[in-house]
């Protein structure tokens, strides 16, 4: 099995935009696999922990602008940045309150996954997306009281962010001490296995979406306009950050634009209207489709070393 999903392997933005299509077209599909999301997003956060080098790991935490700058342009200059603009266009205060909330999540756990898929250094995105999730419990309850005088319980947050990533932290320590050279020997299957993760968390983040896309087609495409062109921007920006080779800057911007917002969403609960949780679904579609367009830019800019 593991075999068949290393053809696959290169053609894997492609496969995200086909997961995500899947679950819109087949809600009884999304609903099937939306109970393995937390165990496909472990397999996600293993994976991509068990395939990057330790030693370039450790290098990276190292670079104050990795471990500081980038993870408070993460956590806190970004939801400032997306708050402003969203009065200044004029849009209206719960849509943008719905922005703001959106880029509070940390960097999806996947984002290292897509880097390495996508032929970039996952190492940059990795150490700060896991820096970004031990900010999140302290930045997330001050943003949301500042922009609306919503109230949460960082404890909440702070328990859901370590099952995330303790536990596949923890398995990837043991394996890596244990079984290095047969880590080594299957690696090619092991980035198999996090592409079939990402596709069944792609399909399982549509669950419930096609029918709020139904009950409101012009509200839902206005949020998909604004989750594309919040994200692209975000993308941009981290793009544009920092010097760095083409790979590093792509990666910062998939650390900015892609975040966790399925998390935020969860501990609002009921505090979270039928508009903001509109957007926070739209917000996967951009997610998921862009790594396309990137792979397109790579292929663009450096056509003998990029892989689609």
């Amino acid at each position: 099995m593991t075999n068949s999903l290393l053809r696959f392997v290169p053609r894997g933005p492609t496969l995200l935009i086909v997961g995500v299509l899947a679950g819109l077209a087949f809600p009884a599909l999304a609903g099937a696999v939306r109970p393995a999301m937390a165990a496909s997003i472990f397999v996600i956060v293993l994976g991509t922990l068990l395939r990057v080098n330790a030693a370039d790991f450790i290098r990276t935490m190292q670079q104050p602008r990795f471990s500081a700058l980038l993870p408070v342009v993460v956590m806190l200059v970004c939801p400032a940045l997306v708050g402003m603009a969203a009065r200044v266009i004029g849009i209206g205060p719960e849509l943008a309150l719905a922005m703001v909330l959106a880029v509070c999540a940390p960097p999806s756990g996947g984002t290292a996954a897509v880097a390495r898929m996508l032929g970039l250094d996952a190492t940059i995105p990795l150490a700060v997306t896991l820096l970004s999730m031990a900010l999140a419990p302290l930045s997330v309850p001050v943003l949301a009281s500042w922009f609306a005088g919503m109230a949460f319980d960082p404890f909440e947050l702070a328990l859901r962010l370590f099952v995330l990533t303790a536990g596949a932290a923890g398995v990837a320590l043991v394996l890596r001490q244990r079984a290095a050279g047969l880590l080594k020997r299957h690696a090619d299957g092991i980035d198999g296995l996090v592409l079939a993760a990402l596709l069944i968390f792609a399909i399982s983040t549509m669950a419930g979406v096609r029918a709020q896309i139904e009950a409101e087609p012009m509200a839902a495409l206005v949020c998909v306009t604004l989750a594309f062109a919040c994200n692209l921007a975000l993308q941009g920006l981290g793009a544009a950050l920092l010097p760095g080779t083409l790979a590093e800057r792509l990666g910062i911007g998939l650390i900015l634009g892609n975040r966790n917002v399925g998390l935020v969403w969860s501990a609002l609960g009921a505090s979270a209207s039928p508009t903001m949780a509109l957007f926070f679904a739209a917000t996967q579609f951009p997610i998921y489709m862009t790594p396309r367009l990137i792979a397109f830019l790579i292929r663009w800019a450096t056509p003998e070393k990029a892989t689609s």
